[in-house]
């Protein structure tokens, strides 16, 4: 990837999280500021990333892809931030996934190679941009999904017409009753499958599905991810046995942070006399959360315990910090930070606190237990805790976020840090 002109894109105090009055200067000196969070450099609220915990969540997941034998396109959607994507390329991505046609131009104008667009390529604009870059770039290798035949007829109607030396390259998506995009039965996805072989503007390179949102406990979750990564083997050994797939390695592929355990495991015996490339697509392991995906690790170790033996598991890496502005009652605070600043699918976990001057310590420290987010406006976090709690006006509060994803998208700069506070880079954001 080429980020140079990113690295000298420039930053002022118009960004969120920036300092007034920030002469302006370019994104790789950031860095060179020695700002510290802690000592009140940066503006509250404040997006950072702990650089230590990214790490370590690197080195988790390349421990479970040889473990697994999988590879993976980690989606880009979760950080959409080329810099990311040029670390989990360093460390052996196979692709980089994305869900809209503006992500695929993100990843293409950073230099991106392989792209997975995890949905259906639909629409004039996007299918043109889409055969204008494999038109332009002989090595832009691109596959989309397709789930029905009118979809596969759209596709072979442009790419017959852009008249491309290579054939556009298709994944076949199921899906099941009452979720997304995909077919909901085998019948229906041979017959997509048929229409994608004998169209020769369109090659059929695998099978994919996604399998992140089926409702009830943990344990029903997993039945029903079960039951439906059969159903994808399923199709994949039909389509193979009617000699429908295009040739080269058949991808199969599941694409979410909660079940890449049994994804990778179920796809790796799937079966099929082709070679087959098992491809997992989890987007949020990189900054991993303290809510919904930290307890998704727990039931993922618990049906893989083999897994805790990789090394640690990841850490949540994304932080949001907010001062308290407010303490009217004397369970109640308020915060600067809300649903503009943070994700609010599930509420922020708060973690530590620091009060500026020294009055707890030089490092934050733990927050006990009863210090609760109860909600939040667009500006306002509502917080009860413990009568006794010492939090005070202007002290600092750092939040876990749920669902790193909606915390991304609410920053087009986040500070990284170490393990002191000291900001040592910071990360763009395209959303």
């Amino acid at each position: 990837m080429d980020l140079r002109e990113l690295d000298q894109s420039f930053v002022d105090q118009r960004i969120k999280g920036m300092p007034g009055g920030l002469t302006p200067l370019t994104l790789d000196a950031i860095g060179a500021q020695g700002w510290n969070l802690l000592r009140e450099d940066l503006p509250l609220p404040v997006a950072v990333l702990r650089q230590s915990a990214v790490a370590a969540n690197r080195h988790w997941m390349q421990a479970f892809l040889r473990h697994s034998g999988a590879v993976i396109a980690p989606h880009g959607k979760t950080t959409m931030s080329p810099q990311l994507f040029d670390a989990q390329l360093a460390d052996g991505a196979w692709a980089i996934t994305v869900a809209t046609v503006h992500q695929v131009q993100v990843a293409r104008a950073y230099g991106v190679k392989r792209v997975i667009l995890a949905n259906q390529l639909v629409g004039r604009q996007a299918i043109r941009y889409v055969l204008a870059e494999l038109a332009r770039d002989p090595g832009f290798d691109f596959y989309c999904l397709v789930d029905s035949v009118a979809g596969a007829a759209q596709l072979a109607e442009a790419a017959s017409m852009a008249r491309l030396d290579r054939p556009l390259q298709l994944l076949l998506e199921g899906g099941y009753r009452g979720g997304r995009t995909g077919c909901r039965d085998l019948v229906s996805a041979l017959a997509v499958a048929r229409a994608v072989a004998a169209a020769p503007a369109l090659a059929l390179r695998g099978v994919e599905g996604f399998e992140g949102l089926f409702p009830g406990s943990a344990d029903a979750k997993a039945t029903a991810v079960s039951s439906f990564l059969d159903f994808l083997v399923e199709i994949a050994v039909a389509v193979e046995r009617e000699g429908l797939f295009a040739e080269g390695p058949l991808l199969l592929s599941a694409g979410g942070s909660a079940f890449y355990d049994m994804v990778a495991a179920r796809f790796a015996r799937a079966g099929l006399t082709r070679e087959v490339r098992v491809v997992t697509r989890s987007g949020c392991y990189l900054t991993h959360d303290s809510g919904l995906y930290a307890h998704a690790f727990d039931d993922l170790v618990r049906r893989s315990p083999e897994l805790a033996r990789l090394n640690a598991g990841p850490e949540a890496a994304l932080e949001v910090w907010a001062y308290v502005q407010s303490r009217p009652e004397p369970e109640k605070v308020l915060l600067t930070m809300g649903k503009r600043d943070i994700s609010y699918d599930e509420m922020p976990v708060a973690l530590r606190w620091f009060r500026p001057g020294g009055a707890s310590g030089r490092a934050p420290t733990p927050l006990e237990p009863g210090h609760v987010v109860t909600g939040l406006n667009d500006q306002h976090c509502h917080m009860t805790v413990p009568a006794n709690s010492q939090l005070a006006v202007g002290d600092m509060v750092a939040f876990g976020i749920s669902h790193p994803c909606l915390t991304f998208d609410k920053w087009r700069v986040i500070p990284v840090v170490d393990d002191a506070y000291d900001v040592v880079g910071a990360i763009r954001t395209f959303f």
